[in-house]
């Protein structure tokens, strides 16, 4: 369900984009440009209005909005796209005196967003979110049948009726919409429930969009989920299972992009699909190291994590696009714990996957037991048990049998001695308090 029409050969629209910051907001302009082309307008015109305290009737001053009108009409624009967040009645007297409609940047991203959700979940999303935002101006397109209302007699005009007649289909289209996502929401949960009891970590990828997550998610999962140079290329979160060593497998999800001052409204009708961000067991924060905006976009997606309440997990930032830096190289940088904070990479020239995926298994790896072991030669399936485990670390071998070093999550031993127990007796590690002994006086001590 889609409420913007669009056009074969896209809408001609003339872009007004409104600074209400003193800061340089090039960059801005520029995101701003990108999300119009995203939805598939063609940009005639620019006026860029310098506002620090937005006018309530027009949100710029009337000169500026006449100016607008006159510059819609010269081009013979159908559209303004105003890069604010307007209130109903700032769009509705903007179109008036432009003469065509009026979207702002709420509207505007909603507008992509119908375009790109390909699920089920995502379309239900996006339109509750879409419905959300049409509620609060249901009453433009009914503006000359509204003058009717007041309650005299002789007054109850088919304008208070039909309007009445709307917010009631949308206020029961809403309540559908929220009554399916709550059970697309139970369905995640017990997903993420039995993920939760075999042991297996997710992985959420998150970050601005564009910065390459989708490439990303492809390159470690080897998956071939779609992936464009385009803001908000994919909404749908997608899950993967794949091993990273022998003894860990990971889930990873890749999710929606950030964007600066995303709408709330997204951000609540999108909540079942943060939701696998919420619940994750690391955040993999995947940045444009390319970007001269990259520490900004950064405390954009660390603001969106702490509206949504994930701001203090866990994370591991991925540094991604080094082939388009000149000095760029793969590396980890640690923490002053000494654990990997930040990984620099290009998921698209498959540079410093590996290394990646050794900082994942460093900051996953769930807490480990090292083991000594006597495997004698004639108990030849414990060794073959533990070598397909990938839990040997060293090993001796005479004709008596295996002298073992075993590494593995502890989890994972506990499993191995209920399923085997005789691996118990095959132990050489003395008790902790005790002076760790030499492999012979071990044996010597069983015989």
């Amino acid at each position: 369900m889609e409420f913007f029409e669009r056009h074969e050969g896209g809408e001609r629209a003339v872009l007004l984009h409104v600074e209400q910051r003193a800061i340089d907001s090039t960059e801005d302009l520029v995101e701003f440009r990108d999300l119009v082309r995203s939805a598939g307008a063609e940009i005639l015109a620019e006026s860029v209005v310098n506002r620090q305290t937005p006018d309530p009737r027009l949100f710029i001053g009337k000169g500026k909005a006449e100016e607008l009108a006159e510059m819609v009409t010269a081009h013979g624009a159908e559209l303004v796209i105003v890069n604010a967040q307007l209130s109903p009645s700032q769009e509705r007297n903007l179109e008036a005196l432009v003469k065509c409609r009026v979207l702002d940047r709420t509207g505007l991203i909603l507008d992509i967003f119908a375009q790109r959700a390909r699920s089920h979940e995502g379309k239900l999303q996006v339109e509750l979110a879409q419905l959300s935002h049409l509620a609060t101006r249901l009453v433009r397109g009914w503006t000359h049948l509204e003058r009717q209302r007041g309650g005299s007699i002789g007054l109850r005009g088919p304008g208070e009726t039909q309007l009445e007649m709307d917010r009631r289909l949308l206020g029961g289209r809403i309540k559908q919409l929220k009554d399916r996502i709550a059970r697309v929401r139970r369905q995640r949960a017990e997903g993420r429930k039995g993920r939760q009891q075999s042991d297996v970590p997710t992985v959420a990828l998150v970050g601005y969009t564009n910065a390459g997550k989708s490439t990303l998610f492809n390159a470690l999962t080897t998956s071939e989920a779609f992936a464009a140079n385009q803001l908000f290329a994919t909404l749908d979160t997608t899950l993967r299972r794949v091993p990273l060593n022998a003894q860990l497998n990971v889930v990873f999800a890749d999710t929606v992009g950030f964007i600066r001052h995303l709408p709330h409204e997204l951000v609540s009708a999108f909540r079942s699909t943060l939701e696998e961000t919420l619940e994750a067991d690391l955040l993999l924060h995947v940045v444009d190291a390319s970007s001269p905006e990259r520490d900004r976009q950064i405390e954009d997606v660390d603001t969106v994590l702490e509206e949504i309440g994930a701001g203090e997990m866990p994370r591991l930032t991925v540094m991604n696009k080094i082939d388009q830096l000149d000095d760029g190289g793969v590396r980890v940088d640690r923490d002053a714990e000494d654990r990997p904070s930040r990984v620099w990479v290009s998921a698209r020239e498959e540079l410093g996957l590996e290394e990646l995926r050794e900082a994942l298994v460093e900051r996953l790896e769930p807490e480990g037991v090292r083991r000594r072991l006597f495997v004698p030669m004639a108990e030849g399936r414990y060794y073959a048990l533990l070598q397909g485990e990938g839990a040997v670390v060293s090993e001796e071998c005479d004709e008596s049998g295996w002298q073992l070093e075993i590494a593995l999550p502890a989890a994972r031993w506990g499993q191995l001695l209920k399923q085997e127990p005789a691996l118990a007796d095959f132990v050489l590690d003395p008790p902790a308090e005790a002076e760790p002994e030499p492999w012979e006086a071990a044996l010597a001590a069983r015989s």
